[in-house]
């Protein structure tokens, strides 16, 4: 259970200077034991020396103990109900509550200067104008809320909005529809009691599903997704009417969705989003939507980075985005746009995948639901603020109904003639009450004090002006509202129904789904990664790398390409292709890796360090870790004086001439060594032994 806090964390007690200790977590505390009177001082010992003692210090003596004993519990709880997630009832961070709240309070029809929005804001929100400056652009942006004149910025660029004092807001009729009443409303008092501020807004619409929400507080995150505005009503008529409903994203920035593993935006969901691409020419690609979270800057450069990296080859992009997305990425002679397009899904921005987590305050505490029960609450939250305002005006018009008919009779019946002779205000109020006695059963309820000093305060003007026929149309006007407010009251389900009906009328035209969704097939990186480089090796020092063109040309490959050396040494190492790799000194031997795995047949001779013999074996590579050093022979230091690699089992060699050397003592110094006695075992295998003299030469025997 998170507990709300009154305060800031800057509202913490001042802390003594001298130093101490955190305590326990735990909230009780130990009282601590009396500490014992100082012994006398010995004989010889000055009577101010310290009294030596092994007693254990309790640290709940510590003078700092007691201030952090909950700090980190308080900053958490703070951050999480006050700051960073919102709430289920209006959809709104307490920043974004304040700046409404503000602007509604200085509502007159006309924009007013951001500044001076911030500034007065302030006066609710301890924690400065720019966290302030911030929430208003972004509620302006999406535009439900509040209406922007000027710089509020570019969603779709990633520009930044003008400095406050040269932009305006104010709140849009939508805002002024769902999101306050006084009326309504709970109250509480400002983070430093000088003014009330609102607990929530009374929103009758789920805002939190409209504008999305994102935000990281101590131990947990949220990130619910934006809907269409008339997705939302009409999933709220069917949960009204009882009908199912599903509800999907839906982005202001367009784009291609795949919702299949939605999971309701829950956690653990997952929306992948691509950017909508089109072929204009042979050599030309335009993108014309983004997808969520990018912005055409960053979309630029995550295009230019995978060309420098070889991953694409494209000549030049431009950005002539403005009101509306166009990217225009020109292509080099002899590409294909259709492999292209896929390349930039898998190595750039143009595709991104989400993963929500829908999280809102409900109470004191933070609760992850899915959306389509954010909607149901926030809908049944509506019907429930829906029957407060019926009540409310009920109440109002049977009051008004109570003055008008006390006011006809007062005047028609002339009972402020009974007044004329009366000497004292409590004589007045008699006549008055005594006057009224014949006509109280036209009312319906008992006259008080306070209805008779009204009564007093009806000006001789309004007397002499006043026309029977109009007050019983008025009357008559009040009683058909109460009978349809009343209706109403009995029929709330269809009420609310015709309440989202309005709603979407009244706004729902210009707000039309942007994102399309359909299946977005997992596309293989190595499946459309082109072979656009050029591996070259160093092989004394030990390097390989792509595009050097002053060492040994290997091959053409991929980025995504991984290479497989083996080193004089007796090791071996796999490790991706890049600029620049070190795989180990004197290469003997080096290969890309095929993507299935490496299926060459591998034969070795190497001379052993720790014995002196020289052993011969065959195997396989088989499964391997990128950038581990493999050691093939027995021990630290051999050297590998023959390898040979063949493709399939019968082109493997069968004999070779060994060649010893000179300085050994061994009588025969060239022989044949059958290979056919080798069968394909381990890569870790010792293997056979060839001789026990020093090998200098091996050959392919004829």
């Amino acid at each position: 259970m998170v507990k709300r806090k009154n305060s800031t964390p800057s509202d913490q007690p001042e802390l003594p200077l001298n130093g101490g200790s955190e305590s326990p977590a735990d909230e009780s505390v130990t009282p601590a034991s009396p500490t014992p009177p100082p012994a006398p001082p010995a004989d010889g010992e000055p009577p101010d020396a310290p009294v030596a003692t092994d007693a254990p210090r309790n640290p709940e003596d510590a003078p700092l103990a007691k201030h952090y004993k909950s700090w980190f519990l308080e900053y958490a709880s703070y951050v999480i109900l006050d700051r960073a997630v919102p709430h289920i009832d209006d959809g709104l961070k307490p920043v974004q509550r304040r700046i409404l709240h503000t602007l509604w309070d200085m509502d007159d029809g006309r924009f007013h200067k951001v500044a001076n929005v911030t500034g007065q804001t302030m006066a609710l929100h301890p924690h400065g104008n720019a966290s302030i400056d911030a929430a208003l652009v972004g509620i302006a942006q999406r535009g439900f809320l509040i209406e922007p004149q000027g710089n509020f910025g570019n969603t779709l660029t990633g520009d930044g909005a003008a400095a406050p004092r040269y932009i305006e807001a104010r709140l849009t009729p939508f805002a002024r529809d769902v999101l306050f009443n006084p009326k309504t409303t709970t109250w509480q008092l400002s983070y430093d009691g000088r003014k009330n501020e609102p607990v929530t807004l009374p929103a009758k619409f789920p805002l939190v599903l409209l504008d999305g929400a994102e935000g990281i507080a101590v131990g947990l995150s949220t990130k619910i997704l934006p809907h269409n505005f008339n997705d939302l009503c009409r999933a709220a008529i069917n949960h009204l009417q009882g009908k199912r409903f599903r509800i999907y994203p839906d982005f202001p920035t367009g784009g291609i969705a795949d919702f299949k593993e939605y999971n309701d935006g829950e956690r653990g969901g997952k929306v992948k989003v691509r950017a909508k691409i089109e072929a204009r020419a042979k050599h030309l690609l335009a993108i014309t939507e983004l997808p969520f979270g990018t912005t055409t800057e960053s979309l630029i450069e995550s295009i230019l980075a995978a060309n420098a990296k070889g991953k694409i080859k494209v000549k030049h992009v431009d950005d002539n985005t403005a009101d509306v997305v166009e990217i225009l990425v020109h292509l080099p002679q002899g590409s294909d746009p259709d492999q292209i397009i896929q390349q930039l899904y898998v190595f750039t921005d143009c595709q991104v995948s989400i993963s929500p987590a829908a999280c809102v305050i409900d109470g004191e505490k933070p609760v992850f639901l899915g959306v389509s029960d954010i909607l149901r609450r926030s809908v049944d939250k509506t019907i429930d603020l829906l029957k407060q305002e019926l009540d409310i005006k009920l109440g109002e018009l049977d009051q008004q109904w109570h003055w008008d008919s006390l006011e006809r009779i007062f005047i028609e019946e002339r009972i402020y003639r009974r007044i004329e002779k009366s000497k004292t205000w409590e004589e007045v109020l008699a006549e008055i009450r005594e006057g009224l006695k014949p006509f109280l059963k036209q009312l319906r309820r008992e006259v008080t004090d306070d209805d008779i000093t009204r009564l007093t305060e009806i000006r001789i003007k309004r007397i002499s002006a006043y026309n029977r026929f109009q007050a019983d149309e008025a009357i008559k006007k009040i009683e058909d509202g109460i009978k349809e407010v009343k209706h109403h009251l009995k029929h709330l389900t269809p009420f609310a129904i015709s309440w989202f009906e309005t709603l979407q009328e009244k706004y729902g035209k210009p707000h039309k789904r942007r994102t399309t969704y359909d299946e977005i097939e997992q596309i293989s990186a190595a499946a459309v990664v082109s072979a656009n480089q050029r591996l070259y090796v160093n092989r004394e020092e030990g390097f390989i790398g792509l595009n050097w063109r002053q060492h040994e040309f290997v091959t053409e490959c991929t980025i995504l390409d991984d290479v497989i050396c083996f080193m004089a040494d007796g090791s071996m190492k796999v490790a991706r292709v890049a600029d620049k790799v070190f795989m180990g000194r004197e290469i003997l031997h080096l290969a890309i890796l095929p993507k299935e795995g490496d299926k060459a047949f591998y034969t070795m001779i190497y001379q052993d360090k720790a014995s002196g013999k020289a052993f011969a074996k065959r195997f396989q590579v088989g499964g391997v870790t990128r950038e581990k050093l493999y050691p093939l022979a027995s021990s630290e230091g051999s050297k590998v004086v023959y390898l040979d690699v063949a493709k399939t089992e019968a082109g493997m060699p069968k004999k070779v001439e060994i060649i010893l050397s000179g300085r050994c003592s061994a009588r025969i110094k060239e022989f044949e060594f059958n290979l056919g006695e080798l069968t394909v075992g381990s890569r870790n295998a010792k293997g056979l032994t060839v001789t026990q003299w020093p090998v200098r030469q091996v050959k392919k025997a004829g």
